[in-house]
């Protein structure tokens, strides 16, 4: 990557992005977040410059210099993400551990967070704006929508669907084969073997809907 990173988000996934782009020697530009008691503060050699609507930093973003969503609330990223798109063309990139293992026959979209340790199977097909955290595996031909988030040492084996806006907690199982409906969350430790309808919670070892 050749242009400077602006990081939207000081929180804990904002400093695991920082973390990623400075292993993979990508020059962050800076971070960029509401939270006012945190303007001015200090991560190494990166700072806080402002809000994330801040004209005079939010204007360079464009051909000179790329962004990252580091939100984990859902809703909040997906605003973020749409923004930056409509209004200034710009597609946040992907954030790739140096120590995770992506097949070369998979398909990911952008602005995707692939902590330490995440596998991804070959003939995957992943979205765009997902976080798979530390250790997460996405098995062969799995197919995974936009805006997921999976937890880490989640597993989501060979040809399982998951929609756009799906919850997978730490640890959880998803067998071969299901689908899991846009919106639905899966609760950590999760063991799924059966389809998961959106919009649903499903919990347990084998899971079930509450």
């Amino acid at each position: 990557m050749e242009n400077p990173v602006l990081i939207f988000g000081a929180g804990s996934l904002g400093m695991q992005a920082l973390d990623i782009f400075k292993k993979n020697n990508v020059l962050v530009y800076g971070i960029l977040d509401d939270n006012k008691e945190l303007h001015g503060k200090e991560f190494g050699d990166i700072s806080v410059l402002g809000a994330t609507d801040d004209e005079g930093f939010i204007n360079i973003i464009g051909e000179k210099c790329e962004t990252f969503v580091a939100v984990g609330e859902r809703t909040v990223r997906k605003q973020l993400t749409e923004g930056l798109n409509e209004r200034f063309k710009s597609m946040p990139v992907n954030a790739i551990h140096e120590s995770s293992i992506i097949s070369e026959t998979a398909v990911i979209g952008h602005g995707n967070l692939f902590g330490a340790r995440v596998t991804v199977g070959a003939l995957s097909k992943l979205g765009s704006h997902s976080l798979f955290q530390t250790a997460s595996v996405i098995e062969t031909s799995a197919e995974v929508g936009d805006y997921v988030t999976v937890g880490p040492g989640a597993v989501i084996n060979d040809r399982v669907k998951v929609g756009d806006g799906v919850f997978i907690g730490s640890g959880a199982i998803i067998v071969a084969g299901i689908e899991i409906g846009k919106n639905a969350r899966i609760g950590a430790g999760s063991v799924v073997v059966e389809n998961v309808p959106a919009g649903s919670t499903f919990f347990g070892n084998p899971a079930r809907k509450i």
